[in-house]
């Protein structure tokens, strides 16, 4: 049975500070090897993200930027947000 409880802090730490064993059969990957991992059956993973409609305030030359490279301004700017936040390691 799954609950909704919060992990304490201490469990957390628990969790991050867990020994990590890699082997010949399980080696430590780098994170272009993970980036670039899809699932064996991706027709089971075509799940379209939920997209907000939201106001914002950008800088006027960075605008300007995505908007020079044509049609799809929008959808660039979700992209570099998105390849940030894949990125981030929080």
């Amino acid at each position: 049975m799954i609950t909704s409880k919060k992990l304490s802090a201490e469990r957390l730490d628990e969790i991050k500070n867990f020994p990590v064993k890699y082997s010949k059969d399980s080696p430590k990957l780098t994170s272009e090897q993970i980036m670039r991992m899809k699932p064996v059956h991706s027709e089971y993973w075509k799940v379209e993200p939920v997209k907000v409609s939201l106001s914002i305030k950008i800088d006027a030359d960075v605008l300007s930027w995505f908007k020079s490279k044509g049609k799809g301004y929008q959808t660039r700017i979700n992209k570099a947000l998105r390849e940030t936040m894949m990125q981030s390691t929080l």
